[in-house]
C-alpha cells in the first residue's frame, strides 16, 4: 500500500516517471534494512519511505526519490557503494553515498566528527545538489519523530538542526522546510516555551479568522475593480518567527500584532505593483516596513513585495504580493525549477548554478580550514546571519553579512581589490575601514598599486568568511618566511608557557609527523600555518603532549609502587585525620587543598597531587591538567572524601541561554530558593543573542549540584548547563 501510495503521489505531477526504478529501489530497500526497527517500535523501513514523500511533496525527478529510498542502505546495512552501483548505477551510488554519513571513521572530538561530516556534505552538495535536497527530507523526518529519543538527543539534534539544516534550507529558499523544522526544534529546545505558545496562538485562532476574513473580502472586492486576478489567503507566522521576537525583543505575546499575514498571488509582475497601490489606498503603509524584494531578489532567489500596513481595527499586519511562480520559488526554493527533470531540458542551468554561488564560496574557505571549532563557527556566520544588500557604483546588487565592512565588499569583488585597498567610500564620502554597511549603501573601494597588502587587523574587523579566507591567504602566500618565524615564536611561546621541555617538543621528528596529520608536508609548513592562522594551538599542542608520553618511558615497577590507585585499596588502619573533608593515606595532618581547575566536590571520583611545598592538591580524576606531562603520574597519592565531615565546595557551571528579559531574575530566584551562595558570576552576550553565564557557586555534594543544574535546564529558554574545566 505504501508502494502504491508513494507513485500515485509521482505520477500526479511526472507521468513520464521511471515507475520502474522506484519499485526496483523501494524492494531493495525494504529487503535490506528487514529485522532492523527504529526506538519508536516501528519498522526502520518506514523512516526512508517517509523521506521519499518528502522528496514528492518538492516534486523530484525519479532518480532522487530512489536515491531517497536508499539513503540509509550504506550506513546501516551491509551493502557498499560499489552494490549500490552495480544495482542502480553510478549517479544513484553518488547521491547515497553523499548522505552517508562518516560513521566509520574515528575523530578526535564530536565537533570535529560533525565539521568532517558537513565537509563531505558539501563537497557532495557541489557536485549534485541533489545531495542536500535528501539530507534535509531525512532531517525533517527525524524531526517529526524525535520524540522517541533521550531528552539529552532531542535537544542535541534540535540546536544543530537549527544552526545548521534549519539555514541550509533557507539558503536553498525552501521555506516550507526551514519553518517546519525551526517550530520542531523550538518543541525540544524550549517544550514550555512552545505549548505555551501554541495555546495563546489557539486562544486568538477565532479574532485571527474573522479579521482575515474582512481583509481579504476588502481586498478582492478592491482588487476586482481594477481588473487585477488574484488569489487571496491568510496565514498565521510560524511559532519559531513568534517565539523569537518575543525572546530576542523582549515582547510579551500580546504586544506582537503582526504575527499573522495576508498573502496575494497574481498573474504579473505589473500587476503585483498594481496590488501593492491598491493595498496602500486601503489602509496606511507603516514608514520603513516595505520590503521589494522583487527588484531586488534574496539570494535564495525568494521574490515577493512585503509592505505592513495599519489594518481596519488599528493592529498591523503584513501583506505579501507576488506571482504563482514566485510563489513556487518561495515554498520549493531551488526544487521548483529542477534542472534533474526527466526528458526535460531547461534554461534555468545557469540561473540555478548562479543562485548556488554561495556553496562553491563556502568550499572554497573550507579547504582552508582545518580546526573543526573555526569551520563550524564560520559555517553559522555564512548560512545564519541575515544580509546587508549594498551596490557597487555601476549599481550592482552585492549582498553580505549584516556588520560587514567595506574589507568584506572588496574581498566579494575580487581578491585583487580587496589586498590592494587602502580607503572606501560610502554614498561618495570617504568612511574609515571598519565602517558596518548599510542597506542601499554604494561602496566604492580605493586602491593603490603601491599597496603593501592587507593587515592582519583586518581579520578582527571583517565579517564574511570569504574575506577572512582571502586575507588569510595573502599572508600564506606572499609573507612564508615572517609566517615561519611568527608561528616558531608563537609555538615556543606556548610550549614554555605549558612548562614543556622544548628540546623534546620541538623534534623536527615530532613536528613533521603533527603535520603530516594536518594535511601538511613538513615541520616550516607547520610553523607558517601557526604564523597566518591557518591552524591554532589547540590543535597542535595536545598532539605535542601526546607524543612526548608515548616517547617517555613508564617502568612497570614504579607504576606498582608510586601509583597504587589502579591496584590497591585504602585500608582502614592507614586511614588519618580528615583535613578540609579529606582522607590522604598514610598521611597525618597534611595541607590539603582544592584545585581551582576542576573544582571537585563530594561525589565526585578524587585524586591527590603532591605538589612542591604545598601539600596535597585533590582534582577530579577526570581532570586534564592532571596529564600534562608524563611525570605527574609519579605524585598521585590515593585520597577519599570523608563522610563525616560536612564542608561547603566551590564548583563551576556554565549556563547557556536565549537570551530575554527576565532571565538572570529567574535564574537567582532559583538560587536562592536552593539556599545556594554565589561566590561569582560571569553573564555575557554572543552575536547569536546566546546569553553566557559562569556562576562559582558553594555546594555540599555532587548530588546537591546535579539537583540543582536539572532545575536550571528547565528554565524557559536554557539551552545547556554543565560544569567547568579549565
Amino acid at each position: 500500500m505504501m508502494l502504491e501510495n508513494l507513485i500515485a503521489m509521482l505520477e500526479e505531477y511526472n507521468p513520464q516517471c521511471d515507475v520502474e526504478l522506484i519499485i526496483k529501489a523501494y524492494n531493495f530497500a525494504e529487503s535490506s534494512h528487514a529485522g532492523q526497527y527504529r526506538k519508536s517500535g516501528e519498522r526502520y523501513f518506514i523512516h526512508p519511505v517517509e523521506v521519499a514523500k518528502i522528496l514528492v511533496e518538492l516534486q523530484m525527478d525519479s532518480t532522487t526519490i530512489a536515491a531517497g529510498l536508499l539513503h540509509d542502505v550504506i550506513e546501516d546495512t551491509g551493502y557498499d557503494y560499489n552494490k549500490i552501483r552495480q544495482e542502480f548505477g553510478e549517479e544513484i551510488a553518488e547521491l547515497v553515498e553523499g548522505v552517508t554519513k562518516l560513521t566509520r571513521l574515528s575523530f578526535e572530538s564530536k565537533e570535529e566528527r560533525q565539521a568532517e561530516n558537513l565537509r563531505k556534505m558539501f563537497v557532495a552538495m557541489a557536485k549534485d545538489i541533489r545531495v542536500i535536497l535528501i539530507k534535509l527530507a531525512d532531517r525533517l523526518h527525524n524531526m517529526r519523530t524525535l520524540k522517541y529519543q533521550t531528552d539529552e538527543k532531542k535537544k542535541e539534534k534540535a540546536l544543530e538542526t537549527l544552526e545548521i539544516f534549519a539555514p541550509i534550507a533557507h539558503r536553498l529558499g525552501i521555506s516550507r522546510i526551514k519553518w517546519e523544522l525551526e517550530d520542531l526544534c523550538l518543541r525540544y529546545i524550549d517544550p514550555e516555551g512552545y505549548y505555551e505558545l501554541v495555546e495563546k496562538v489557539a486562544k486568538k485562532r477565532k479574532d485571527r479568522e474573522d479579521f482575515i476574513n474582512e481583509v481579504i473580502k476588502k481586498l478582492r472586492n478592491k482588487l476586482e475593480e481594477f481588473n487585477i486576478e488574484n488569489e487571496i489567503s491568510g496565514r498565521p507566522k510560524h511559532f519559531y518567527s513568534i517565539y523569537r521576537k518575543m525572546t530576542y525583543q523582549g515582547k510579551s505575546f500580546d504586544e506582537i500584532f503582526d504575527f499573522l499575514a495576508i498573502r496575494i498571488l497574481v498573474d504579473t509582475v505589473k500587476d503585483c505593483y498594481g496590488a501593492l497601490g491598491v493595498v496602500h489606498t486601503l489602509w496606511k503603509p507603516i514608514p520603513g516596513r516595505f520590503k521589494d524584494y522583487i527588484a531586488m531578489p534574496k539570494p535564495n532567489m525568494y521574490q515577493s513585495i512585503h509592505t505592513t500596513v495599519i489594518g481596519p481595527k488599528g493592529e498591523p499586519f503584513e501583506i505579501q504580493i507576488r506571482t504563482g511562480e514566485m510563489h513556487q520559488i518561495a515554498e520549493y526554493g531551488i526544487a521548483a525549477h529542477w534542472k534533474y527533470k526527466e526528458n526535460i531540458i531547461t534554461n534555468k542551468e545557469t540561473e540555478i548554478d548562479d543562485k548556488l554561488s554561495w556553496l562553491r564560496q563556502m568550499l572554497e574557505w573550507e579547504k582552508e580550514m582545518k580546526d573543526p571549532k573555526e569551520f563550524m563557527e564560520s559555517l553559522k556566520i555564512d548560512l545564519f546571519t541575515n544580509e546587508v544588500f549594498v551596490f557597487t557604483p555601476k549599481g550592482k546588487v552585492i549582498n553580505l553579512p549584516t556588520g560587514s565592512t567595506p574589507v568584506d565588499f572588496a574581498y566579494k569583488i575580487h581578491s585583487d581589490v580587496g589586498n590592494k585597498c587602502v580607503g572606501a567610500k560610502i554614498d561618495g564620502r570617504i568612511v574609515p575601514i571598519d565602517y558596518k554597511l548599510k542597506n542601499g549603501n554604494i561602496v566604492e573601494i580605493l586602491t593603490s598599486g603601491h599597496s603593501n597588502g592587507p593587515s592582519r587587523d583586518w581579520l578582527k574587523i571583517v565579517k564574511s568568511s570569504q574575506a577572512k579566507t582571502k586575507i588569510k591567504q595573502w599572508f600564506k602566500k606572499e609573507r612564508r618566511e615572517e609566517n615561519v618565524s611568527r608561528g616558531r615564536e608563537i609555538l615556543e611561546k606556548e610550549i614554555r608557557r605549558q612548562g614543556l621541555n622544548a628540546n623534546e617538543a620541538l623534534q623536527v621528528k615530532l613536528l613533521i609527523s603533527i603535520a603530516k596529520k594536518l594535511s601538511l608536508n613538513n615541520e616550516e609548513d607547520l610553523y607558517a600555518a601557526i604564523g597566518y592562522g591557518g591552524i591554532t594551538l589547540a590543535q597542535v599542542i595536545p598532539k605535542i603532549k601526546e607524543n612526548i608520553k608515548k616517547d617517555t618511558p613508564q617502568p612497570q615497577e614504579i607504576q606498582e609502587k608510586e601509583i597504587p590507585l589502579a591496584n590497591k585499596h585504602i585500608d582502614s588502619k592507614n586511614k588519618r585525620k580528615p583535613s578540609q573533608g579529606i582522607i590522604v593515606k598514610g598521611i597525618d595532618n597534611i595541607m590539603v587543598r582544592f584545585s581551582r581547575c576542576c573544582n571537585p566536590v563530594p561525589g565526585d571520583e578524587i585524586v591527590g597531587y603532591i605538589t612542591r611545598g604545598r601539600g596535597v592538591s585533590i582534582h577530579r580524576k577526570d581532570c586534564p591538567n592532571l596529564y600534562d606531562n608524563a611525570e605527574a603520574t609519579e605524585r598521585f597519592i590515593e585520597v577519599e572524601w570523608d563522610s563525616n565531615k560536612s564542608i561547603s565546595f566551590q564548583a563551576e557551571i556554565q549556563l547557556k541561554a536565549a537570551d530575554r528579559k527576565g532571565l538572570l531574575s529567574e535564574l537567582t530566584h532559583i538560587l536562592s530558593d536552593a539556599k545556594v551562595t554565589v561566590n561569582a558570576l560571569n553573564a555575557r552576550t554572543n552575536k547569536e543573542k546566546i546569553a553566557l553565564l559562569n556562576l562559582v557557586l558553594e555546594v555540599n555534594s555532587i548530588d546537591d549540584l546535579n539537583k540543582l543544574m536539572e532545575k536550571l535546564k528547565r528554565v524557559k529558554g536554557v539551552l545547556d548547563v554543565f560544569r567547568v574545566i579549565t
